[in-house]
């Protein structure tokens, strides 16, 4: 792997995707309050992306996957690094993101939480221990406004517990139960999704044994976590020249 030297005495210069938006305006917030980053650029819907990432080596994006895809094109256009918190993205906007990292470097997370990230790690150590005998339930809840289910940290979960288990998170994972579905294949890792009101994210996997159960829950009550993680994400891929990166990369965790 290629490492490239950071220069300490200049700040990152870091454009923010959907800058009028929730997510995007806190992201502003920790750029302005950062001492080492320093906003270049602002997207959003009618805005040019050329201009706005002219002056850019960074941009943070937590848009929607098509915004998403625009903005790696120019990206690769312009040499400008991506952290990249969209979820939804399908198979082939994924092997896309994969091709744009041998150009760039990025850094793809569902969630950029620092601890939802260790929360995957206890996550890991948990299915490996419980391997048999216990069933696994993922539950998450977010606000009305949230536009895909399950979310992507919650299928960012089933990966990691599905990858610990030596199983394939497609052919096992159960999203939906209606009806009479029959018992429970002990292989299923469910989903259940929740929305309502302005709850910022909590997710909980439960490990279902005989005569016990284990739960590990994450509960956001704000966003500023993810601005925070967004920022590291930025830090580590100043030494990056291309590739594709998670949060386990940035924390040290693998």
């Amino acid at each position: 792997m290629t490492i490239q030297k950071l220069n300490i005495t200049e700040k990152l210069k870091v454009a923010v995707a959907g800058s009028s938006g929730r997510m995007g305006k806190m992201l502003i917030d920790a750029i302005n309050a950062s001492s080492d980053c320093e906003l270049a650029g602002q997207l959003d819907i009618g805005i040019d992306i050329h201009a706005e990432l002219q002056d850019a080596d960074y941009l943070i994006d937590f848009t929607r996957p098509e915004g998403t895809m625009a903005h790696i094109k120019v990206c690769q256009e312009l040499n400008v690094k991506m952290v990249i918190g969209t979820t939804g993205f399908n198979d082939a906007e994924k092997a896309e993101i994969n091709a744009a990292s041998k150009n760039i470097a990025i850094m793809l997370a569902p969630n950029m939480s620092v601890g939802v990230n260790v929360t995957l790690k206890l996550l890991e150590m948990a299915a490996k221990a419980m391997s048999t005998g216990y069933d696994i339930e993922i539950i998450e809840t977010h606000h009305r406004h949230k536009v895909d289910a399950p979310s992507g940290t919650a299928l960012k979960m089933g990966e990691v517990i599905a990858d610990a288990l030596g199983r394939d998170l497609k052919g096992h994972a159960v999203f939906a139960r209606q009806g009479i579905t029959g018992a429970r294949d002990p292989q299923a890792i469910g989903f259940s999704a929740i929305r309502g009101g302005d709850i910022v994210g909590d997710h909980t996997v439960m490990f279902a044994g005989t005569g016990e159960r284990i739960e590990i829950t994450h509960k956001s009550s704000n966003r500023e976590g993810y601005a925070l993680g967004a920022l590291r994400a930025v830090r580590y891929l100043a030494t990056q020249k291309t590739g594709v990166f998670d949060m386990f990369d940035v924390l040290g965790l693998k």
